[in-house]
């Protein structure tokens, strides 16, 4: 059985749409299908034989055996398109000089393939090794070059947290730079010769040594809120090659926490949020 999705067109509830639309199989195969977590509803596993179906939403069908896959992180959304979860700290995104197996590249491969050996992901977007969050990947080539050829029109929002050292000088405040790579790959800012880097942040709370930042991007450059809140004067927690003293986490304190798009086949706005990590808002409490 391959993959097969369905666009709600009126109210329902799943099973009877179920026993409507999935051909060839008998009210228990279908029931079935619901208790080994074969069934989706926009993305999200469902087993409730009465979920209400509204117009708009989209239930995809799994293979079996698809329902059972374990997976080495938080799976966000799963459709036939795409596939976004949430990337631990510490992981790369895809394959460089020094590592090339254990990438979420890697693990997101190996994780499709499970339920289908000839299944593979693409890279539409990445985030660096340390920070933690929302990371999406396309099924299929057309999917890719859809995203990735008009990402910067797509993407409405890049929403990070931040646990930085201290605390920025304003409450919120853009800032607006030209970023730099040295020789030694650190990013830094320039008068000239750079390119243009714009952050967002607004101070959600603040503790005795740390405050918690929402930081929101305009531009993507690399280690663009690590340098900008660096030169701030409060760097992300954890980040020494930023000027940080202190490792409260074990890990960079930087989270992207929410990506909104625009759904380059539909023309739907998608947001896929990851909750905040153990320990960033007991730590500006």
């Amino acid at each position: 059985m391959q993959e097969k999705r369905y666009l709600i067109e009126e109210q329902d509830t799943l099973l009877p749409f179920l026993l409507a639309h999935v051909a060839g199989k008998s009210r228990n195969q279908v029931k079935s299908l619901l208790t080994r977590g074969q069934v989706q509803v926009d993305g999200k596993t469902i087993t409730r034989h009465d979920h209400p179906l509204t117009p708009g939403q989209t239930v995809t069908v799994l293979p079996q055996g698809a329902g059972d896959r374990k997976a080495p992180f938080r799976i966000l959304y799963e459709d036939g398109r795409i596939l976004v979860i949430e990337k631990p700290a510490g992981l790369l995104s895809m394959a460089s000089d020094k590592e090339k197996h254990r990438t979420a590249y890697r693990l997101a491969t190996d994780y499709v393939r499970r339920a289908d050996p000839r299944r593979r992901v693409f890279i539409v977007h990445r985030l660096d090794r340390d920070t933690s969050g929302v990371l999406l990947f396309a099924k299929d080539e057309e999917t890719k070059r859809a995203f990735q050829d008009n990402w910067d029109q797509l993407v409405g929002r890049r929403g990070y947290l931040a646990v930085v050292e201290g605390a920025p000088p304003k409450d919120s405040d853009t800032i607006r730079t030209l970023l730099r790579e040295n020789a030694a790959h650190k990013v830094y800012s320039v008068r000239s010769g750079g390119k243009e880097a714009v952050t967002h942040y607004t101070t959600l709370s603040r503790g005795k040594k740390y405050a918690l930042l929402e930081v929101d991007l305009d531009t993507g450059r690399k280690n663009q809120i690590r340098a900008h809140l660096s030169e701030l004067g409060c760097p992300v927690a954890g980040d020494r090659d930023y000027g940080a003293v202190t490792d409260p986490l074990g890990r960079l304190c930087l989270h992207a926490h929410e990506l909104v798009l625009t759904d380059p086949f539909s023309g739907e706005e998608r947001i896929f949020r990851a909750e905040a990590p153990e320990g960033f808002r007991r730590l500006t409490r």
